[in-house]
């Protein structure tokens, strides 16, 4: 049996100021319509589906990266003037971590969604 993430909707105030955002930060083409979303793709064919509403409850999503990507988003974020943390309760500003051997960042989009960046995903079942 295979199980892959295919899409998630993501709920936003402005679809248009969030797409671009997130693929700006990520590198990635322009977003593109599909019915009443705005789509950005991701390279292992998953999708984040950005769909406006007036009342947004923020989500995480984390991605994982390259070492080479993650020098050139955190750039990114930083010329952005995008705040970011260490750690996802926001207490380590200004700073990345080191888990498990890689680097990592947390930094909010337009919506209050919290995003991160990896380098090596995070062990699963122990």
């Amino acid at each position: 049996m295979t199980v892959q993430l295919d899409h998630t909707i993501v709920w936003c105030r402005d679809q248009q100021r969030s797409s671009d955002f997130l693929s700006h930060i990520l590198g990635r083409p322009q977003p593109i319509r599909f019915g009443p979303f705005l789509v950005v793709g991701l390279d292992n064919g998953a999708s984040l589906d950005f769909y406006q509403q007036e009342e947004v409850q923020p989500q995480h999503y984390a991605f994982l990266v390259g070492e080479e990507d993650f020098d050139v988003m955190f750039a990114r974020i930083r010329e952005a003037g995008v705040g970011y943390w260490a750690d996802p309760a926001r207490e380590r500003p200004g700073q990345i971590n080191d888990y498990h051997g890689g680097r990592g960042v947390y930094f909010d989009d337009p919506d209050g969604h919290l995003l991160e960046l990896l380098t090596r995903p995070y062990p699963v079942g122990g």
